[in-house]
């Protein structure tokens, strides 16, 4: 077996040594970035269009900082490319969301 060929088998090892009580708390970036989009799609739903938007860019600019912060190990599932992609997609959404959320007009 070659040494490239065991890296994936490593990470996965130290996956199951983060768990506590069987609950694994290394996806706890990714967890509470989607519980933050859900209550915000919720208040958009249900009470203001307005609010509910600039919190789902907050918590777009959350998962911007946390990429940009936490090592790779420790990022998880907010792990999709390299670094500087993460960020830049990141940064693109955080920004486009938080224009978009203070243009659209009040409703009448």
């Amino acid at each position: 077996m070659s040494p490239q060929s065991e890296e994936p088998l490593a990470s996965v090892h130290s996956l199951r040594d983060h768990r506590k009580g069987g609950v694994s708390i290394a996806q706890w970036p990714i967890t509470v970035v989607l519980i933050g989009v859900a209550l915000s799609l919720v208040v958009v739903a249900f009470w203001s269009f307005r609010r509910g938007s600039i919190m789902l860019s907050a918590f777009v600019t959350l998962a911007l900082f946390l990429r940009l912060l936490l090592p790779d190990a420790e990022a998880g599932w907010l792990v999709v490319r390299s670094k500087r992609i993460d960020v830049i997609v990141l940064a693109a959404l955080a920004v486009g969301l938080t224009v978009m959320s203070f243009w659209v007009p009040n409703p009448s």
